[in-house]
């Protein structure tokens, strides 16, 4: 079973609240904030890993500030609606964004008729948490390393694929950027979701997937698919004995996914300092540090401005990936 969806049920509630004993209205804000219940609109429909991470952090969030965080759930268009309205909400903090790499770094480039700026319309407030992908291949493949794969697909160009949950996803992107960086020709298949690709690789019809770790930490261990690398910096806690694609010899690979929170563009200085803090202070917890780890995720905050240049620096990485790969969406 997922990691993920093991954890949704525990933060379940859309509207979750406990003010700590003693809590107090930040002094630098004017007026006092928050004045009212906060919004967090989550891009994805109830149920999924997005979904369950930001069920997370406003669970702690609304203890730290004092009332209730309720997810708005508003899916479509590859998170592009719910990213809309919170660009048009009053700057005023009681409307968030939960921000993924998707919707604020490879949207743009996806999207030809995208309504909103990610620069822009956006202020940062904080990372959460960064996760990572893992390559796997079926048993029969007779590939056993990153090595071996990349000398298979050289020695029959053009015959492997990979799956995805569809253009311009995380695991069509990664595999775009293994075939770019390796300088291999491997053919991507598009699928409606990661189970249908799943079960075409499980059944020797696919080459090779990437896919999040939670997703499939339970079948490598079960040896249903073979793990080759994972797709971020370190290793994962997960899967230690799985090397990081730069470990295996590809130095400028690394598909880093990640989630944080952003405000309207003009939302005042003393709000998002608030809400930067609050999101630390919760991420820094034993309980969430725990979550995240569970969950194949790394509890990771930041300032606004290095989220600002975090996001800024993942549209420039991703838009010639993008581009390369020839998915395009409206």
């Amino acid at each position: 079973m997922n990691a993920l969806r093991k954890l949704a049920p525990l933060c379940l509630a859309a509207a979750v609240w406990a003010a700590p004993a003693g809590a107090a209205q930040d002094a630098g804000a004017s007026p006092p904030y928050p004045r009212q219940p906060v919004t967090l609109v989550v891009p994805f429909p109830p149920g999924g890993p997005t979904d369950a991470m930001a069920r997370m952090l406003a669970q702690g969030l609304g203890e730290r500030l004092g009332q209730q965080v309720i997810v708005e759930n508003r899916g479509g268009a590859g998170g592009s609606i719910a990213a809309e309205v919170v660009a048009r909400a009053p700057a005023d903090g009681h409307t968030l964004f939960f921000g993924t790499t998707g919707t604020l770094a490879i949207n743009p480039s996806l999207y030809a008729d995208l309504r909103y700026d990610p620069v822009k319309d956006f202020a940062p407030v904080s990372l959460m948490a960064t996760t990572m992908n893992v390559l796997v291949v079926p048993p029969s493949l007779p590939a056993s390393s990153l090595d071996a794969l990349i000398a298979l697909a050289r020695q029959r160009p053009g015959e492997l694929t990979y799956g995805s949950a569809g253009n311009g996803s995380s695991n069509h992107l990664s595999g775009e950027l293994l075939r770019t960086t390796a300088g291999i020709d491997i053919t991507h298949v598009p699928y409606k979701g990661s189970a249908p690709a799943l079960v075409d690789l499980m059944g020797g019809r696919l080459s090779m997937m990437f896919d999040t770790i939670a997703q499939q930490v339970q079948n490598i261990q079960a040896g249903k698919v073979r793990a080759l690398v994972v797709t971020g910096p370190q290793r994962s806690p997960l899967l230690p004995q799985v090397p990081t694609a730069r470990e295996a010899g590809l130095k400028d690979y690394d598909v880093t996914i990640w989630y944080g929170v952003v405000a309207p563009a003009s939302t005042p200085a003393p709000v998002i300092d608030r809400l930067n803090r609050e999101i630390a202070a919760v991420m820094a917890t034993g309980t969430m540090q725990q979550r995240m780890r569970e969950a194949g995720a790394d509890a990771r905050t930041n300032t606004a401005a290095e989220f600002a240049e975090l996001i800024r620096h993942d549209i420039r990485k991703w838009a010639p990936v993008v581009k390369g790969s020839g998915a395009s969406l409206n």
